[in-house]
Formats: C-alpha cells, sequence, structure tokens
C-alpha cells in the first residue's frame, strides 16, 4: 500500500495545494528577475509568466478553501 493511499483525500488536497503556493512564489520570483533585468525576457514572457501565477494561485486557494473545509475534489 502506497503512502497517499493512507493519507486522507482532504489532507493530501493541502498538501497539494502547499505546493501550488510555493510553486506561485518560485513563478512571482522569476517574474521579479525578469522586471529587474537580471535575467534575459521580453514583455511577452513576462505576460505567459503572469497568467500562469494567476492560475497557480487561483487553484491554491481554491484547493486549500475545500481542504479547510473539509470537501474532498481530487478524488
Amino acid at each position: 500500500m502506497s503512502l497517499l493511499h493512507s493519507i486522507p483525500d482532504v489532507n493530501v488536497q493541502a498538501l497539494v495545494a502547499i505546493a501550488l503556493f510555493a510553486i506561485a512564489l518560485l513563478v512571482a520570483r522569476i517574474i521579479n528577475n525578469i522586471n529587474s533585468k537580471k535575467w534575459p525576457g521580453g514583455v511577452l514572457w513576462v505576460l505567459y509568466l503572469r497568467v500562469l501565477l494567476g492560475f497557480l494561485l487561483a487553484a491554491s486557494v481554491v484547493l486549500g478553501f475545500y481542504a479547510f473545509a473539509g470537501i474532498s475534489i481530487l478524488r
């Protein structure tokens, strides 16, 4: 039996929400480095990353709220 099968679904959902939030922080740092000219990139690249950041934050918030409410939406 794998570890994820022994953990309740809501807890796995909360862990996924935390992981998505951590990835969103990483993407925000990448955007900041591109805007400050530390890393190469253009306006379209920053726009793409900002859209990705929005989706990551939205998914993190939704999964976190549902996990906090005890509702499993992953399985």
